[in-house]
């Protein structure tokens, strides 16, 4: 598909010329240190010098704000709406709570830069809720009833997020990162499925929370309980954006098999999810002795989960999306 050429008057040709969007470096001394920063730039296709295109100056003074925050490792703009969206509270109240003067949010909303200082105490309410909770607790007076309990509440509820492993946090957030849309039945199987190949791979569990043989297929209680709410819609949840920029935590190893259930398992809904792991020896053997509707808390062990899937991995392999990919049509004949 041929591109639509872009348009617009050249002051060096002295007419409308066709252009092109380019990358340049440009260096800018703030505070006496030297920066080098990304910027766009049209140049004309004519002469081949740049011009002025309307909006363009605009979108580059907000990219190098973008560039001189994460350069300094201060707080962007996006990440203080983000705390008062996850926190359910406003603009004054977050100042209050943050020990700020009241509109010192509002200040850094519209664009003023946050001291190292201050952008440290946000960036650590923003990826701990019980720091969150002792900040309002210590300001409670100060920040109005209202407020208070409306921010209390989403701290709290966040700050029990933690009652699973680190490690299943963080392979929650970055399925929801890569996913563009998953069903808590759809993610318990994508959970089990990377637990089984992850140990087949590497020898150990990935995360040390245990899935029990509910009905609907293998389950980990805990992550249930977090999206219970969401029942057999799309999870849509705020709150692990306090996880978003901990993704390098995970290891190439554990990204890689993520990708892998993601890219094969993924593509399929959590009903055909579970039809699957209801044919597999795991789930199964847990489930012996039971009724087909009678509901269960056997632990699938760790051991059973590795045994099964490193007989898969005999029959047909897990290394690849196409071995997996062979396992799962080998269910839908």
């Amino acid at each position: 598909m041929v591109k639509e050429k872009k348009f617009d008057f050249c002051t060096s040709c002295r007419k409308e010329t066709s252009y092109k969007m380019r990358k340049k470096i440009v260096p800018k001394v703030i505070k006496d240190k030297t920066y080098e920063f990304e910027i766009a730039v049209a140049v004309c296709e004519e002469c081949g010098k740049e011009m002025d295109i309307p909006g363009l100056f605009d979108l580059n003074i907000k990219s190098i704000d973008e560039q001189y925050r994460q350069a300094e490792g201060l707080i962007s703009i996006d990440d203080i709406q983000k705390i008062m969206d996850i926190y359910n509270i406003g603009k004054a109240p977050l100042s209050i709570a943050l020990g700020f003067g009241e509109i010192t949010i509002t200040r850094y909303l519209s664009g003023q830069m946050p001291s190292k200082k201050y952008s440290d105490i946000i960036k650590k309410a923003l990826s701990s809720p019980n720091y969150m909770i002792k900040l309002l607790n210590d300001n409670a007076e100060k920040m109005g009833e209202t407020a208070y309990k409306k921010a209390i509440k989403a701290a709290e509820e966040i700050a029990g997020l933690f009652c699973v492993s680190d490690k299943m946090l963080l392979t929650i957030s970055y399925i929801f990162e890569q996913m563009r849309e998953v069903t808590p039945l759809a993610l318990q199987k994508i959970l089990y499925f990377i637990q089984g190949i992850y140990m087949v791979l590497f020898g150990k569990p990935l995360y040390k929370e245990d899935c029990m043989a509910w009905i609907h297929g293998p389950v980990y209680e805990e992550v249930y309980d977090l999206f219970r709410n969401f029942k057999y819609n799309p999870i849509e949840d705020e709150r692990f954006a306090i996880f978003k920029d901990r993704f390098e935590e995970l290891d190439e190893h554990e990204k890689m098999v993520i990708d892998l259930v993601i890219n094969t398992f993924g593509k399929y809904s959590g009903k055909v999810l579970e039809d699957i792991t209801h044919e597999e020896n795991p789930w199964k053997n847990a489930r012996m002795g039971y009724e087909a509707s009678e509901p269960s808390r056997e632990i699938i062990s760790k051991d059973e989960i590795k045994n099964y899937f490193e007989s898969v991995a005999d029959k047909y392999g897990v290394d690849t999306e196409e071995k997996l990919n062979c396992y799962i049509q080998s269910y839908m004949k």
